[in-house]
């Protein structure tokens, strides 16, 4: 579920939604999503002083809350 939510959250952001990668590690209490864009999407998916990121990394949280899990985002170049 979280893994989706990322996924659907990054496409609508970027310019080449089929250059999106998302994998998901998953640990006993927490999810390490990783989400890899196209180089020139970066600065999209990161904004202005990760202002973008950080939104992302909210509603990750909040959602992960609900499902009673941690969940960390990491944004590979």
């Amino acid at each position: 579920m979280l893994k989706e939510l990322v996924e659907y959250i990054a496409k609508s952001l970027v310019d080449n939604p089929d250059a999106v990668e998302v994998k998901e590690i998953e640990g006993e209490q927490t999810s390490v999503i990783e989400l890899k864009v196209a180089k020139e999407d970066l600065g999209k998916v990161i904004g202005k002083q990760g202002r973008t990121a950080r939104a992302i990394r909210t509603i990750l949280s909040a959602a992960s809350t609900k499902v009673k899990k941690r969940a960390v985002l990491e944004i590979i170049e």
